[in-house]
C-alpha cells in the first residue's frame, strides 16, 4: 500500500470513464498521486467505478470488488470505495455480502467520496478532468439518464429520467478540451437525440452540433448513441455542412420486425425504421452507421429472427454489435414477459448474425482498397502505426494499420492509401506529411 496514492479503476461504459476521470481530477487537485486501470493496485484509496448494465458487466464488477476486498485483507491496499451502476442498484446487497467495501456510492453521489475522506468536491471546478485516453481525444457527455420505456433496459431504473447539461456548459467544456489539445470529440448520452427536450422544452441537438463543429481546432466531432424513434432529422444537415463532423452515427435499433419492435417498445415500426436509414443515408452520403441487435428477447420466434437475418443482409451495416437478452430484474420484460428463449438459442442467433456481419464488413472493407482516405493516429506498435478514420470510433470499431514507410506522430493527422483489409481492420500506407487544419 502506498501513503498518498489513489487507484481508480473503471468498468463499462465511456460515460463512467468520464465520471472516472472527473473524480481523478478532484483527487489530484487535493495532492494525491492518481492513476487509473493500473496493472498493480496498491492505492491507499481505491476506487471502483462499476457497471450494472446486463448479467456479463455485473459479474465484472462484482468479481473486481471481490478481487480487491482480498486485496485489502492482505494489505496491498487501503480504504475501498465502490461507485457507478451496479452501487446504485444493489447497495444494500453488496454492503451485506463484501463487508470490506469502506462505502458504497451511486451513479451520481460519488462526490460523497471526498467527503468519506475528510475534503470537499470543488463544484467550481467539477468539470475538469483527467484525462485517461490518448491526449488526441475524449469523450463528452452532455446528459444523463434515459426517459425511453424499453422493455429489456434497466438504465432508467439505474439513472433515472433524461436530464440535460445546460448547453453553455457543454460548450464551454468542449472548447476547454481543444484548448488542451484535444482534436476529436465523442459526443455520448444514453441517447444523444433526446437533448434538449427536458432542460429547453424542444431538442437542441441539432444547434449543439452546429456549435460544437465550429470550434476551432476541432477536427472531428463523432455521434454516439442516437435512439430511433422521432429522430431529430434537423441534424443531419449540419452534419452534412460541417466537414470536421464524422460522417459516422450510433444508433440501436435492436431488431426489425413489427412484432418485436412492440414487444420490445421501441415506439417505431419496420417500416418507419427502414425510411429512417434511407433518409440519412440520403442526406449524409458516404455515412458510416453502427447499430446494436438484441436476440433471444421474450417473444422472438423463428419467423422474427428470419427477418432480422435478412435486414442485415440487406442493410449492409458498416459497422455492427449484437448481444443476447439478459433478463434483468425490474424490467418491463421482467415484470411482464416470460424469458422463453433458451440460453442456447440466443447464443447460436447472436452468433448467426454476428457470421452474417463478417461477410458484410470484409466486402466494405475491401471496397476501400486503393482509396485515400485521412487518418489519425493513436499509438505506434512494433509492426505498424495504429489509427482509424472518420468512420472508426476507437475502441468499438475497427483499425488502420499503416506500414513504417514514413514517421509519424500520434494524434496527427495524415492522408493514407488503403492497401489491403481484413475483416474489421484495414491496412495503408502513408502518402504525405501531418495535415494541417484544412
Amino acid at each position: 500500500m502506498v501513503k498518498n496514492r489513489v487507484d481508480i479503476i473503471t468498468l463499462g461504459c465511456s460515460k463512467n470513464l468520464v465520471d472516472s476521470e472527473r473524480l481523478m481530477a478532484q483527487f489530484r487537485r487535493l495532492g494525491y498521486e492518481v492513476y487509473h486501470d493500473s496493472s498493480d493496485v496498491k492505492g491507499a484509496v481505491v476506487v471502483v467505478n462499476t457497471c450494472g448494465f446486463i448479467g456479463d458487466a455485473k459479474e465484472e464488477s462484482v468479481n473486481m470488488i471481490l478481487e480487491l476486498a482480498a486485496a485489502k485483507k492482505r494489505r496491498k491496499i487501503g480504504r475501498l470505495f465502490v461507485m457507478g451502476c451496479l452501487s446504485e442498484r444493489y447497495a444494500r446487497e453488496l454492503r451485506e455480502e463484501i463487508s470490506e467495501v469502506d462505502a458504497f456510492y451511486g451513479k451520481f453521489d460519488w462526490p460523497g467520496i471526498l467527503r468519506e475522506l475528510g475534503q470537499e468536491f470543488d463544484d467550481a471546478t467539477g468539470d475538469e478532468r483527467i484525462l485517461t485516453t490518448p491526449a488526441h481525444y475524449a469523450y463528452l457527455k452532455i446528459g444523463e439518464g434515459c426517459s425511453r420505456t424499453c422493455s429489456y433496459c434497466a438504465i432508467p431504473i439505474i439513472t433515472g429520467k433524461y436530464r440535460s447539461r445546460r448547453f453553455e456548459d457543454i460548450v464551454t467544456e468542449a472548447e476547454s478540451l481543444v484548448a488542451k489539445g484535444v482534436k476529436e470529440i465523442q459526443l455520448i448520452a444514453q441517447d444523444l437525440t433526446f437533448y434538449g427536450i427536458d432542460l429547453y422544452k424542444e431538442n437542441r441537438l441539432a444547434e449543439l452540433i452546429d456549435a460544437l463543429a465550429s470550434i476551432e481546432g476541432l477536427r472531428w466531432l463523432r455521434l454516439h448513441y442516437a435512439y430511433p424513434a422521432h429522430f431529430p432529422y434537423d441534424i443531419l444537415p449540419v452534419m452534412r455542412r460541417h466537414a470536421n463532423v464524422c460522417a459516422y452515427l450510433d444508433i440501436a435499433l435492436q431488431h426489425i420486425s413489427d412484432n418485436m419492435l412492440r414487444l420490445m417498445r421501441r415506439n417505431v415500426t419496420k417500416a418507419e425504421t427502414y425510411a429512417l436509414l434511407k433518409r440519412i443515408r440520403e442526406e449524409v452520403p458516404g455515412i458510416h452507421i453502427r447499430t446494436t441487435l438484441l436476440v433471444g428477447h421474450p417473444g422472438e420466434t423463428e419467423e422474427d429472427f428470419e427477418e432480422l437475418k435478412e435486414f442485415v443482409s440487406e442493410m449492409r451495416f458498416e459497422r455492427l454489435g449484437t448481444f443476447a437478452y439478459s433478463d434483468e430484474e425490474g424490467t418491463y420484460a421482467n415484470i411482464n414477459y416470460k424469458d422463453d428463449v433458451p440460453d442456447d438459442v440466443k447464443q447460436a442467433r447472436l452468433e448467426e448474425i454476428m457470421t452474417l456481419q463478417e461477410a458484410v464488413a470484409e466486402e466494405i472493407g475491401a471496397e476501400k482498397v486503393g482509396r485515400v482516405m485521412t487518418v489519425v493516429i493513436d499509438r505506434e506498435e512494433d509492426d505498424f502505426y495504429v489509427g482509424r478514420t472518420e468512420y472508426d470510433s476507437p475502441e468499438v470499431d475497427g483499425e488502420v494499420l499503416i506500414d513504417k514507410s514514413m514517421e509519424l506522430m500520434p494524434g496527427e493527422f495524415y492522408k493514407v492509401r488503403i492497401t489491403g483489409s481484413e475483416m474489421y481492420d484495414l491496412y495503408a500506407e502513408p502518402i504525405g506529411v501531418a495535415l494541417v487544419d484544412e
